[in-house]
Protein backbone atom coordinates (compact mmCIF):
# COMPACT_ATOMS: atom_id res chain seq x y z
CA UNK A 1 0.00 0.00 0.00
CA UNK A 2 1.40 3.38 -0.98
CA UNK A 3 1.54 5.95 1.79
CA UNK A 4 0.21 9.44 1.12
CA UNK A 5 1.90 12.20 3.05
CA UNK A 6 -0.03 15.15 4.31
CA UNK A 7 1.58 18.49 5.04
CA UNK A 8 1.91 17.75 8.76
CA UNK A 9 3.84 14.50 8.08
CA UNK A 10 6.30 16.32 5.86
CA UNK A 11 6.64 19.11 8.40
CA UNK A 12 7.25 16.56 11.19
CA UNK A 13 9.98 14.83 9.16
CA UNK A 14 11.65 18.13 8.29
CA UNK A 15 11.52 19.26 11.92
CA UNK A 16 13.04 15.96 13.10
CA UNK A 17 15.85 16.17 10.53
CA UNK A 18 16.48 19.83 11.33
CA UNK A 19 16.68 19.15 15.07
CA UNK A 20 19.08 16.22 14.56
CA UNK A 21 21.34 18.25 12.31
CA UNK A 22 21.24 21.23 14.69
CA UNK A 23 22.27 18.97 17.57
CA UNK A 24 25.09 17.54 15.47
CA UNK A 25 26.33 21.02 14.52
CA UNK A 26 26.23 22.25 18.12
CA UNK A 27 28.18 19.24 19.29
CA UNK A 28 30.72 19.59 16.49
CA UNK A 29 31.19 23.30 17.21
CA UNK A 30 31.64 22.75 20.93
CA UNK A 31 34.06 19.87 20.68
CA UNK A 32 31.34 17.71 22.22
CA UNK A 33 33.24 14.68 23.42
CA UNK A 34 33.66 14.10 27.14
CA UNK A 35 36.66 12.02 28.12
CA UNK A 36 36.52 9.28 30.73
CA UNK A 37 37.79 11.44 33.57
CA UNK A 38 35.06 13.97 32.73
CA UNK A 39 32.35 11.34 32.28
CA UNK A 40 29.02 12.30 33.76
CA UNK A 41 27.61 10.18 36.57
CA UNK A 42 24.86 8.06 34.98
CA UNK A 43 22.68 8.02 38.10
CA UNK A 44 19.09 9.03 37.45
CA UNK A 45 18.20 12.14 39.43
CA UNK A 46 14.79 12.89 37.93
CA UNK A 47 12.13 11.53 35.64
CA UNK A 48 10.10 13.36 33.03
CA UNK A 49 7.17 11.40 31.59
CA UNK A 50 8.94 8.08 32.19
CA UNK A 51 12.33 9.18 30.83
CA UNK A 52 15.09 9.24 33.44
CA UNK A 53 17.71 11.97 33.34
CA UNK A 54 21.13 12.40 34.97
CA UNK A 55 22.25 15.58 36.76
CA UNK A 56 23.19 17.17 33.40
CA UNK A 57 19.79 16.41 31.86
CA UNK A 58 21.05 13.56 29.64
CA UNK A 59 18.87 10.47 29.19
CA UNK A 60 19.93 7.65 31.47
CA UNK A 61 18.80 4.27 32.75
CA UNK A 62 17.00 3.22 35.89
CA UNK A 63 17.23 -0.34 37.14
CA UNK A 64 15.21 -1.29 40.22
CA UNK A 65 16.54 -3.62 42.91
CA UNK A 66 14.42 -6.45 41.48
CA UNK A 67 15.97 -5.98 38.01
CA UNK A 68 13.07 -4.07 36.46
CA UNK A 69 14.43 -1.66 33.82
CA UNK A 70 12.92 1.57 32.61
CA UNK A 71 11.06 1.51 29.29
CA UNK A 72 13.87 3.32 27.40
CA UNK A 73 16.45 0.70 28.40
CA UNK A 74 14.13 -2.10 27.33
CA UNK A 75 13.22 -0.41 24.05
CA UNK A 76 16.90 0.41 23.47
CA UNK A 77 17.77 -3.26 23.81
CA UNK A 78 15.19 -4.09 21.12
CA UNK A 79 16.22 -1.24 18.80
CA UNK A 80 19.94 -1.94 19.19
CA UNK A 81 19.42 -5.58 18.26
CA UNK A 82 17.27 -4.70 15.24
CA UNK A 83 19.59 -2.07 13.74
CA UNK A 84 23.06 -1.91 15.35
CA UNK A 85 24.25 -5.34 16.45
CA UNK A 86 25.09 -6.53 12.95
CA UNK A 87 28.16 -4.28 12.95
CA UNK A 88 28.76 -3.51 16.64
CA UNK A 89 28.26 -7.05 17.88
CA UNK A 90 25.89 -8.53 20.42
CA UNK A 91 25.06 -6.25 23.33
CA UNK A 92 27.44 -3.51 22.20
CA UNK A 93 30.53 -5.66 22.73
CA UNK A 94 32.09 -4.83 19.34
CA UNK A 95 33.23 -6.95 16.43
CA UNK A 96 36.12 -7.18 14.01
CA UNK A 97 34.23 -4.68 11.89
CA UNK A 98 33.10 -2.03 14.37
CA UNK A 99 34.08 -0.87 17.88
CA UNK A 100 32.55 -1.88 21.17
CA UNK A 101 29.95 0.72 21.98
CA UNK A 102 30.01 -0.31 25.62
CA UNK A 103 33.55 1.12 25.64
CA UNK A 104 32.68 4.17 23.54
CA UNK A 105 29.84 5.22 25.84
CA UNK A 106 32.26 5.41 28.76
CA UNK A 107 33.93 8.43 27.16
CA UNK A 108 31.43 9.77 24.62
CA UNK A 109 28.96 12.49 25.51
CA UNK A 110 25.28 12.27 24.69
CA UNK A 111 25.65 15.02 22.07
CA UNK A 112 28.59 13.27 20.40
CA UNK A 113 26.58 10.04 20.30
CA UNK A 114 23.69 11.84 18.56
CA UNK A 115 26.11 13.43 16.10
CA UNK A 116 27.76 10.14 15.11
CA UNK A 117 24.49 8.24 14.79
CA UNK A 118 22.78 11.01 12.79
CA UNK A 119 25.72 11.99 10.57
CA UNK A 120 27.90 8.88 10.50
CA UNK A 121 31.66 8.68 10.82
CA UNK A 122 34.56 7.59 8.67
CA UNK A 123 37.69 6.51 10.53
CA UNK A 124 40.66 5.90 8.27
CA UNK A 125 43.28 6.28 11.01
CA UNK A 126 43.10 2.63 12.00
CA UNK A 127 44.56 -0.51 10.49
CA UNK A 128 41.12 -1.25 9.04
CA UNK A 129 39.01 1.55 7.59
CA UNK A 130 35.72 1.83 9.50
CA UNK A 131 32.68 3.57 8.13
CA UNK A 132 29.65 4.26 10.29
CA UNK A 133 26.74 5.14 8.01
CA UNK A 134 24.48 8.08 8.81
CA UNK A 135 21.16 7.02 10.34
CA UNK A 136 19.59 10.49 10.67
CA UNK A 137 17.13 9.71 7.86
CA UNK A 138 16.23 6.25 9.13
CA UNK A 139 13.22 6.60 11.44
CA UNK A 140 13.84 3.12 12.85
CA UNK A 141 16.99 4.62 14.37
CA UNK A 142 16.42 8.38 14.53
CA UNK A 143 13.11 8.04 16.37
CA UNK A 144 14.78 5.81 18.97
CA UNK A 145 18.21 7.37 19.49
CA UNK A 146 17.53 8.07 23.16
CA UNK A 147 16.47 4.46 23.67
CA UNK A 148 19.64 3.11 22.06
CA UNK A 149 21.80 5.58 24.00
CA UNK A 150 20.16 4.66 27.32
CA UNK A 151 20.57 0.93 26.68
CA UNK A 152 24.23 1.29 25.70
CA UNK A 153 24.85 3.57 28.66
CA UNK A 154 23.37 0.92 30.94
CA UNK A 155 25.58 -1.73 29.30
CA UNK A 156 28.67 0.51 29.58
CA UNK A 157 28.03 0.90 33.31
CA UNK A 158 27.26 -2.80 33.88
CA UNK A 159 23.74 -1.93 35.00
CA UNK A 160 22.18 -4.54 32.70
CA UNK A 161 23.49 -7.84 31.46
CA UNK A 162 23.92 -9.27 28.00
CA UNK A 163 20.41 -10.69 27.85
CA UNK A 164 17.00 -9.19 27.12
CA UNK A 165 15.74 -7.50 30.30
CA UNK A 166 13.20 -9.82 31.93
CA UNK A 167 11.21 -7.05 33.65
CA UNK A 168 10.36 -3.60 32.35
CA UNK A 169 8.34 -0.58 33.35
CA UNK A 170 5.20 0.12 31.35
CA UNK A 171 5.51 2.15 28.18
CA UNK A 172 4.82 5.80 29.11
CA UNK A 173 1.95 7.58 27.34
CA UNK A 174 4.28 10.47 26.44
CA UNK A 175 6.63 7.96 24.77
CA UNK A 176 3.76 6.54 22.69
CA UNK A 177 2.76 10.02 21.53
CA UNK A 178 6.35 10.99 20.64
CA UNK A 179 6.83 7.71 18.78
CA UNK A 180 3.66 8.22 16.72
CA UNK A 181 4.68 11.75 15.86
CA UNK A 182 8.23 10.80 14.89
CA UNK A 183 7.10 7.86 12.77
CA UNK A 184 4.52 10.08 11.00
CA UNK A 185 1.43 8.35 12.33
Amino acid sequence: MRRTFVVSDVEDMLLRKTLLMAAALIVAASGGIAFAEDAIDPAAVKSEDGKYLDKEGNPTFKVAADGTVDWYTYSGYRRYHSECHVCHGPDGMGSTYAPALTDSLKSMSYGAFLEVVASGRKNVNTAQENVMPAFGDNPNVSCYMDDIYVYLRARANNAVGRVRPAKKEDKPDAYTQAEKSCMGK
